[in-house]
């Protein structure tokens, strides 16, 4: 990723929060020089110093098959949007765009054996809904065993992690104030998402 030096994001902290916030993220992996993305949820955890990224393909998504073999890229983004000039004092200034973006790289490890998968799958669902997990247990073993069948669980280790924030942070507080007052009367949520991070810089 390149990340001008005023845009560096690298508070490992806010880099766990931003990822959990927002989770649903895109794994690229290339075979053969093609690259290969799917978007999935994920679960972000911290073992041992060692951050670790889990999810699950759909058994037929052929990537499943290169991850572990090839460093793949998650991509990690939003909130975005567009930055008028109409914000800025002098008149020779140009469109943009703000945003934030988390680019983690490692090699994935695939869960083969039930227990594992059973695990991972209800990690998942603890954090992104607690309350199902009675109904998933009420289940039947024959039904949930299908699903297990059906995908294939990783757990990715995080060989490098890097981060940007454009917030424009290369304009005046004055600036920034119109952009962020634009936004938060936007009837986008991703935008009024926006306003709250170029406030809090």
């Amino acid at each position: 990723m390149f990340v001008p030096n005023l845009f560096k994001f690298g508070n490992k902290a806010e880099q766990l929060a931003f990822m959990k916030q927002y989770s649903f993220a895109t794994i690229i992996t290339t075979n053969n020089n093609i690259p290969l993305a799917t978007q999935l949820p994920f679960v972000i955890a911290e073992r041992q110093d060692k951050l670790i990224l889990s999810g699950h393909f759909a058994i037929a998504n052929e990537q499943a098959n290169y991850i572990e073999e090839n460093t793949s890229l998650i991509i990690f983004s939003e909130p975005h949007a567009y930055i008028s000039p109409a914000h800025y004092d002098k008149k020779e200034s140009v469109p943009t765009w703000d945003y934030i973006a988390i680019h983690a790289y490692g090699k994935a490890k695939i869960l083969n054996d039930e227990n594992s998968k059973f695990k991972a799958l209800e990690q998942m669902i603890l954090v992104y809904e607690p309350n199902y997990l009675d109904q998933w247990n009420s289940l039947s073993e024959k039904y949930k065993k299908g699903m297990i069948r059906g995908i294939v669980a990783f757990e990715l280790e995080v060989s490098d992690l890097q981060g940007q924030k454009k917030l424009s942070q290369n304009k005046s507080v004055v600036e920034r104030e119109r952009i962020i007052k634009h936004l938060e009367d936007s009837d986008n949520s991703t935008e009024t998402e926006l306003a709250s991070f170029i406030r809090d810089l």
